[in-house]
C-alpha cells in the first residue's frame, strides 16, 4: 500500500466520521424540537379540553417514529440490514455455492 492509498483511506475515514457526527448532531437537534413541540401541543391540548381527548399523542406517535428511524441511522442500529450484513450474506452465499458445486462432483 503506497502513501497515496493510505492518505485516501485516512480521508475516507475522516469523511465517514464527520458524516456520522453530523447525523448525531441532527438527531439531537430533532429530538430537542420534538420535545419542545410535543410539550407545546400537550399544553394546548390541556388548555382546550383538559386532556379529555389527548389528541397531541397522535402527533407524538407519528413524529416519534421518525425520530426512532433517525436515531437508528445516527447510532448505526441498523446492523440487521447494514453494509456488514450485506457482506456477510454475500460470503455466506458464496460458501454455499462453493459447497453445492463441490457436492455435484462427488
Amino acid at each position: 500500500m503506497n502513501t497515496n492509498d493510505r492518505d485516501t483511506e485516512r480521508d475516507n475515514k475522516y469523511l465517514r466520521a464527520k458524516e456520522r457526527m453530523e447525523n448525531i448532531k441532527k438527531f439531537y437537534t430533532s429530538l430537542f424540537f420534538y420535545i419542545v413541540f410535543i410539550l407545546f401541543l400537550a399544553g394546548l391540548n390541556y388548555y382546550t379540553n383538559e386532556l379529555r381527548y389527548p389528541w397531541f399523542l397522535w402527533a407524538a406517535l407519528g413524529w416519534g417514529i421518525g425520530i426512532v428511524f433517525q436515531a437508528a441511522k445516527a447510532f448505526k442500529w441498523n446492523s440487521f440490514l447494514g453494509k456488514d450484513w450485506e457482506e456477510r450474506k454475500v460470503k455466506q452465499f458464496m460458501e454455499e455455492d462453493k459447497k453445492n458445486s463441490n457436492d455435484l462432483w462427488k
